[in-house]
This record gives structure tokens, C-alpha cells and sequence, in this order.
């Protein structure tokens, strides 16, 4: 990292913020509904995920949406030592 930037960590993120992920693109071939709340469980932390999941909903995407092996997020996810909370969002809706 550059000596004039700075590591930004617990940064508030605005909606408007957590609303960018849902232009997200994926690969070809990929489920684009799945490729984005991959995205979200990946870089955003629990409570901004909450938060991210009425966004994705009013924007009609599917959080049952399946990845290439016919897994959902949250069938993933249950895998993953720190994956409760976001679990939990997910059930939730």
C-alpha cells in the first residue's frame, strides 16, 4: 500500500454504497442473482449484509439463486465457521 494512503477498516457504509453491488456482472454462464449475494457475503461485514438484503430483494433478485454445483448461498454458507450471522440475514427474508 501506498505510504499516502490509508487502510480503511469499520467504515459506515451508506445505502447507496451497498446498492453498487447490486450492478454487479458475472461471468459468463454464472447465475447473476447468486454472483451478487456471493459478492455481498464475501466483502461486506454481517450487519451490512442485513442491511444490503432488502436492497436485493426490492431490486428482484432471488436468494435462493443457485451456484454451478446447484447450491444455494445459504446451503453454502452453513459450511463456514463465521457464516451464522449471515445465515441468519438470509432466513430472516
Amino acid at each position: 500500500m501506498k505510504k499516502d494512503k490509508q487502510k480503511v477498516i469499520g467504515e459506515e457504509l451508506s445505502d447507496e454504497r451497498l446498492k453498487v453491488l447490486l450492478t454487479l456482472q458475472p461471468t459468463a454462464g454464472s447465475s447473476r442473482d447468486y454472483h451478487i449475494l456471493l459478492r455481498a457475503y464475501r466483502y461486506l461485514r454481517a450487519e451490512d449484509f442485513a442491511r444490503f438484503i432488502p436492497f436485493y430483494l426490492a431490486a428482484g433478485l432471488n436468494l435462493n439463486a443457485r451456484n454451478s454445483d446447484g447450491k444455494t448461498l445459504a446451503e453454502t454458507i452453513t459450511q463456514h465457521h463465521h457464516g451464522e450471522p449471515y445465515l441468519k440475514a438470509l432466513t430472516r427474508h
